[in-house]
């Protein structure tokens, strides 16, 4: 037996904001950042592809709790799209499969196109994606040349910008309902132009009201350790907040429900002694709100 024994690991709770390099799968980076803090509970808020970069949000210890919302949550990114290339993966990930001419572009040209996306639309997922089929995610079929017929999805495009092109390139700016595939975006932009291409770089600048300005690099994490932790409820800053009683805080933690008046959103923030203890949701049927999610918080800083 070795005589050296790994210290046991902590409970840490906070939100690390990650700008993830490109070349590493999300879940690989997570684990990084797990053993840096040998935390004992982690998870991200949603996966990067392994080329793309940019703010992935990690939650540590009962900041795993609202990691399902930051998945729902709308996202943001800057996207580089290369045209007259279309590759089986959509990125630069993959086989060049097609090329074509590039049309002759200008910047009216390109805003009319964005025109087209912005709102509610329908996306069909690309086959390089990990959305199941029979069991199965649908890359392992797209490795095999098997192409599965895939239903058209509704998604939504808040805002779709141009920020620079040159004659076949275009970067531009798109912030995003859940479920949306830049990468198919990008193909879907590129056809509507005339001709074919496919992401040559993706940077996720926010998820959620969490924003990237304060993202940081692996290694300065490693520097930064608890100092770069963000508390749990900056990753819920759009939900209602309420201030409860002691004795109100006391019946959310133990399950029960509050008789107050229906909220601006659906879900809500529960504080108390200005720290933040829960989750609720408005349960309809009863008009009532319920705890959806408690922190179970250390003493010293629950209040």
């Amino acid at each position: 037996m070795s005589q050296f024994r790994r210290p046991p690991k902590r409970v840490v709770n906070g939100i690390v904001l990650l700008n993830k390099p490109a070349g590493v799968s999300s879940n690989g980076i997570l684990q990084q950042v797990i053993r840096v803090f040998n935390a004992k509970k982690g998870g991200h808020t949603g996966a990067l592809d392994p080329f793309a970069t940019g703010l992935l949000p990690i939650c540590l210890g009962e900041a795993t709790k609202v990691s399902g919302l930051l998945l729902d949550s709308d996202k943001r990114y800057t996207a580089t799209l290369k045209l007259g290339e279309q590759s089986d993966t959509g990125d630069t990930e993959g086989e060049i499969i097609q090329t074509l001419p590039v049309p002759e572009l200008s910047e009216a040209l390109i805003e009319k196109v964005f025109a087209q996306f912005i709102g509610d639309i329908q996306q069909v997922p690309p086959m390089y994606s990990a959305l199941k089929h029979q069991g199965k995610p649908l890359y392992f079929y797209a490795r095999q040349g098997i192409e599965i017929e895939r239903p058209a999805r509704p998604i939504r495009i808040l805002n779709l910008s141009l920020v620079s092109f040159t004659q076949n390139q275009i970067i531009f700016d798109v912030h995003s309902s859940k479920g949306t595939y830049v990468r198919t975006l990008g193909e879907d932009i590129a056809k509507a132009l005339g001709t074919v291409g496919h992401l040559t770089a993706l940077h996720r600048t926010q998820t959620g009201s969490l924003k990237g300005d304060e993202m940081l690099s692996l290694e300065e994490i490693e520097t930064q350790l608890d100092n770069c932790l963000h508390p749990i409820d900056e990753a819920i800053q759009h939900l209602q907040r309420f201030d409860l009683t002691a004795e109100q805080a006391d019946l959310i933690r133990h399950g029960g429900k509050l008789d107050f008046a229906k909220p601006e959103t659906d879900l809500v923030r529960f504080y108390e002694n200005d720290i933040c203890i829960a989750v609720g949701e408005w349960q309809a049927d009863k008009q009532l709100l319920k705890p959806k999610r408690v922190f179970n918080l250390p003493e010293s800083v629950a209040g």
